[in-house]
């Protein structure tokens, strides 16, 4: 069996990124020679090329950009390793719980009260994330809890349970067409410019990115786009905005999320705390 380093790999995948041995080498702190050596024996011991070389340029050959693809989940998911060992070798380890900014409908006090109140509480350090990468704070390690948002986030791979339901709301410009409506349809929005979330792939948006709700409100605030999100990201409504009810949007679930391999009682013990902490009503 052929195997590599994963010292190998990361010189590897930094010259993949660069395709050029002397910005690979400064990014890894070593000397070009050592680099270039290092690349060959990769490619004699697994018995083909790994880039087209030449004096203008460096390209990967199609035995390369597979390396690439599987090397960078290999190194990723050593890292996690790392990490997850780690913390669960700690026995005076605190817990992590990463959410997007205002993504806890209003939740997170109590639950963090409830917690402190357990005899096994231990300090709990919040994060905050971008719109798509929750799930990857879960899945490496760098959090233990998430507040995610259902089916808007990936959960597979994850154990969670739900905090809080609740329907969406289409947000417009206060002289928008629809801001009179009791309530419309997702077909009354056909034609309307809808958001592009920054590092989300897919979705029906055409119109401008965005890298979060405040973004987007100011956004809709200019008549540059509408938006459909769960209400309690948008409450208080911002002075010029409305906040349409829509029929027939599914509901958004509030999530709490975990690694599903997940074992440690710091984490089963928060858990525990927001479903005891969560609304009846939910």
């Amino acid at each position: 069996m052929v195997e590599l380093e994963t010292r190998e790999l990361e010189y590897f995948i930094a010259l993949a990124d660069e395709l050029h041995f002397g910005r690979a080498a400064v990014r890894l702190s070593i000397a070009q020679p050592a680099l270039s050596k290092a690349i060959r024996r990769m490619e004699t011991r697994l018995g083909v090329p790994l880039f087209v070389r030449s004096s203008r340029h460096v390209e990967l050959t199609p035995a390369g950009e597979a390396l690439r693809e599987h090397g960078r989940h290999a190194l990723n998911a050593v890292g996690a390793a790392v990490r997850h060992a780690r913390r669960a070798g700690d026995t005076h380890d605190h817990l992590r719980l990463v959410l997007k900014p205002g993504g806890d409908a209003g939740l997170l006090s109590g639950i963090l009260a409830e917690y402190a109140r357990r005899p096994d509480a231990r300090r709990v350090d919040i994060l905050f994330s971008g719109p798509a990468d929750r799930a990857d704070f879960l899945h490496d390690g760098r959090a233990d809890v998430g507040l995610l948002y259902a089916p808007f986030d990936d959960l597979e791979g994850l154990a969670h349970e739900t905090l809080h339901a609740e329907d969406r709301v289409a947000i417009v410009p206060s002289g928008h067409r629809l801001a009179g409506h009791a309530s419309v349809r997702m077909a009354d929005l056909a034609g309307e410019t809808l958001p592009r979330w920054k590092g989300v792939p897919g979705g029906d948006g055409s119109g401008p990115e965005v890298a979060d709700v405040t973004q987007m409100l100011h956004m809709i605030t200019a008549s540059r786009m509408v938006g459909v999100l769960p209400r309690s990201l948008v409450e208080p409504v911002p002075e010029g905005l409305v906040c349409v009810p829509v029929t027939d949007a599914p509901p958004s679930r509030l999530v709490l999320a975990w690694n599903e391999q997940e074992r440690r009682p710091l984490v089963a013990s928060f858990v525990a705390a927001a479903l005891e902490s969560k609304p009846s009503d939910s």
